[in-house]
């Protein structure tokens, strides 16, 4: 059961097709999902051409460890589940394994797609909060600048 990674972001509706489509859902990517942000941010800061960001590559590391994680315990604990059950023949044991780890696996990734979506808000609602913060601080210079010149400007208006 080792070696699964995060499937990849577009996928179907839950189909409940048996152990085969759950383990075929669970297969994907090989750095958790996070290559999928890492080459984003690549394009955007123009990276794409061939040097590394250490910083990105580590994020891709560490993405690919957590997921890599999560399947092990998934796997552990659908073994502890299974042992609840010792009447069950081998291959039933396997498919209820399997099972159980493709659920728990689909629920851990609605977890990170939640809050990729969350951080993703908070970004938008920070850059859109210091835009107006930097209206404003340039209005206020603005004015304090133009009160300056005309503080300059009107004794030297009303003396010549």
């Amino acid at each position: 059961m080792g070696g699964r990674q995060r499937p990849p972001r577009a996928r179907g509706a839950r189909s409940g097709k048996g152990a085969g489509a759950a383990r075929a859902r669970v297969g994907g990517r090989a750095d958790g999902g996070a290559g999928r942000a890492v080459e984003k941010a690549r394009r955007l800061n123009g990276r794409a051409r061939g040097r590394v960001d250490a910083k990105l590559e580590i994020a891709r590391l560490e993405g690919y460890l957590a997921w890599e994680a999560e399947v092990s315990a998934a796997e552990r604990d659908a073994r502890a589940f299974a042992d609840r059950f010792p009447w069950l023949s081998p291959g039933e044991r396997e498919g209820l394994e399997q099972a159980y780890t493709a659920d728990r696996l689909r629920y851990a990734e609605d977890v990170v797609d939640r809050a990729v979506e969350r951080c993703q808000q908070l970004a938008a609602r920070y850059r859109s909060e210091c835009r107006r913060i930097c209206a404003r601080w340039a209005a206020v210079c603005v004015g304090v600048t133009l009160a300056a010149a005309l503080c300059a400007a009107v004794p030297a208006a009303l003396r010549g």
